[in-house]
């Protein structure tokens, strides 16, 4: 497709989650959705089917292996890997690896980065984290909040190996004055938090997301509710606890144990988070040792976990484009679609066998 190309995207646009924000068809001119036909065009190719916004995968990090950073070449692969599944939009939740070429790329997904995550000393997965103290933890969440796109990332929690346990990583002050920092420096603050022990003190110091989030139960929900604190469940990344768990068996029962129960009780957790008004948000944490190209899976994990489907549809489209600052089918944005032969909202399986992708106004797959 040329520069000058006029496509004409007909059929169900889904430009919201709302009946009355469907229309019959879009044009994209100069890379820009329009509703408004072209005076005078001559070139015109058209697509048709069901239209929604490019996909979301709210936690994704691309440039990261099982063992730290990956070379230029994997982290391509595993963009167009996400691309290829309808994933247009990437909140790169941590990564060792310096993306910034990706911006340069309009045939790649656009990456908002979070900078690397910031873990306590030996208490994450080793190539992947600054490992520092809580007495340097400003000062890093600092310099990530300055390098990245918005947003920066610890590591709320992690297995204390003399507990033999998950248990949390940072005193209370320390990440309250973390948090602050990062805030007036215009970044907002997410964590993995894989436990329960680190939320209360997360969320009242004024954090903003959490990933995972598997420890939240019944007595902090109203508390995450209140505040407006996201989470992001990655439940195609949970669903790997009885795996890791059977590795801890000898060596850490107690671990094992935790790990196993969380994962038990992962569906009635997210169900309970959305059914308070907690906003939910699609992540896969692909990346490390999840391969990329999951979001559909992930949505229909959030359907399984009770979450009506156009809401599960929402969570990677309209709303977590505007949670992101970032525009959907709205008139003007940039065109980054994906167009579907049936209806999403019917079943959202429909999401795996994107039939069209236009990203930036191109047709790139």
């Amino acid at each position: 497709m040329s520069d000058d190309t006029v496509l004409h995207v007909k059929g169900r646009v889904l430009a919201g989650p709302d009946e009355d924000q469907v229309r019959d068809e879009l044009w994209v001119i100069d890379g820009q959705v329009s509703y408004d036909r072209p005076a005078g065009a001559r070139d015109i190719r058209t697509v048709t089917g069901w239209v929604l916004p490019g996909l979301v995968d709210a936690h994704c990090h691309v440039g990261l292996g099982a063992h730290g950073p990956v070379d230029a070449d994997v982290a391509e692969k595993q963009a167009l890997s996400d691309r290829d599944a309808g994933t247009l939009l990437i909140r790169d939740a941590g990564s060792p690896s310096d993306t910034r070429w990706v911006d340069d790329r309009e045939d790649l997904p656009k990456i908002i980065r979070a900078g690397r995550h910031i873990a306590r000393t030996r208490r994450y997965i080793r190539g992947y984290a600054h490992e520092t103290e809580p007495d340097d933890l400003v000062a890093y969440l600092a310099r990530e909040a300055r390098r990245g796109d918005g947003w920066v990332k610890l590591v709320g929690d992690w297995i204390d190996r003399d507990a033999g346990d998950l248990t949390a990583c940072w005193p209370r002050d320390a990440v309250e004055a973390a948090i602050t920092e990062a805030h007036r420096l215009g970044a907002r603050v997410t964590a993995h938090c894989f436990a329960e022990a680190s939320l209360r003190d997360l969320v009242e110091s004024g954090i903003d997301c959490i990933e995972h989030a598997t420890g939240l139960t019944d007595d902090l929900i109203p508390l995450f509710a209140s505040r407006g604190v996201a989470i992001v469940p990655t439940l195609v990344n949970i669903a790997t606890f009885p795996q890791l768990a059977a590795g801890g068996d000898t060596k850490y029962p107690a671990w094992s144990a935790h790990m196993r129960r969380l994962h038990a009780r992962r569906y009635d957790t997210v169900r309970n988070a959305y059914d308070a008004g907690i906003p939910v948000y699609v992540g896969t944490d692909a990346g490390g040792t999840l391969p990329h190209g999951l979001v559909a899976a992930e949505v229909a994990e959030l359907v399984k976990a009770g979450i009506p489907p156009v809401r599960a549809l929402a969570a990677t489209t309209w709303s977590a484009r505007t949670w992101l600052g970032r525009p959907a089918l709205d008139e003007g944005a940039p065109a980054d679609l994906v167009v579907y032969d049936q209806d999403p909202r019917a079943d959202v399986r429909v999401l795996a066998a994107p039939s069209r992708l236009v990203l930036n106004g191109r047709i790139v797959g």
